[in-house]
């Protein structure tokens, strides 16, 4: 019993000994990765008040904030994607660089009657998307709202 209680105690203070060591020898502080290289591009004042950006690019990436209109469908796809197409021209790109697109609609019914529009933006091929029906966007009056992210070629 005396033998197992030493064996115990000395356990013990080679354990406390091992801790103090591993106190006393500094952790390497943890590496963190520096800030993203962007270009950003804002077309109004208001949206650097409220913390909105039109559109980030990160490396070969184009980020474009969604693109609102109200009315009647069929003007408001033409009006959303009109935005759309003067952004990606600001950066040198057409919907042909587009790979993934995002619709959220009050009125799903109505925009699945007039895809033929989008038809007009993007020719033959469309990118990978997600439509979502929403109960309201932003301003009760928008009936549609479409983000995109583009590629540029390399």
């Amino acid at each position: 019993m005396k033998t197992s209680l030493k064996f115990l105690l000395c356990l013990g203070v080679f354990a406390t000994a091992t801790l103090v060591v591993r106190a006393e020898t500094p952790a390497p502080p943890p590496k963190t990765a520096g800030p993203l290289k962007t270009d950003k591009l804002m077309l109004s004042a208001s949206e650097d008040e409220t913390g909105f950006r039109r559109a980030v690019r990160v490396g070969n990436t184009l980020y474009i904030s969604g693109s609102t209109a109200g009315g009647e469908m069929p003007d408001a796809i033409r009006k959303s994607y009109g935005l759309l197409q003067k952004i990606l021209a600001h950066y040198g790109l057409t919907f042909q660089h587009v790979v993934k697109e995002t619709v959220y609609t009050t009125q799903f019914d109505a925009l699945k009657a007039n895809t033929a529009i989008r038809r007009e933006f993007y020719g033959k091929e469309f990118p990978s998307a997600t439509w979502v029906q929403v109960a309201r966007l932003w301003d009760p009056a928008y009936v549609i709202e479409v983000e995109l992210t583009a590629v540029f070629p390399e």
